[in-house]
């Protein structure tokens, strides 16, 4: 399975970015899909996760009421609109792929190259 990260970018504090993840190799609509970041000098922390049928949906404590995961299985794709940003939301963003339909944090198996989200105070 091959991920292709998208849409990262620097925004004022407040603004709004939408990350695209593309998937290709596997059968999309089986795989939990997540939305990992990491800053400098941090480690990989979990941001989002969705299930394969897109029903179930998980957030960071620090994220909740202002990021939006969603998938479009026709396309392939999956998706993490993000408002009210933050200077402490930059970070590399990653996607990443379960077989897992609902995923542990733990339990990804595939993982994108990354886009750089940069919020400037």
């Amino acid at each position: 399975v091959q991920l292709q990260a998208s849409g990262g970018g620097l925004v004022q504090a407040g603004g709004s970015l939408r990350l695209s993840c593309a998937a290709s190799g596997g059968t999309f609509s089986r795989f939990g899909m997540g939305w990992f970041r990491q800053a400098p000098g941090t480690g990989r922390e979990f941001v989002s996760g969705i299930s394969s049928s897109g029903i179930m949906k998980d957030y960071y404590d620090s994220v909740k009421g202002r990021f939006t995961i969603s998938r479009d299985n026709a396309k392939n794709t999956v998706y993490l609109q993000m408002n009210s940003l933050k200077p402490e939301d930059t970070a590399v963003y990653y996607c990443a792929a379960s077989t897992a339909t609902w995923p542990r944090t733990t339990e990804y198996d595939y993982w994108g190259q990354g886009t750089q989200v940069t919020v400037s105070s």
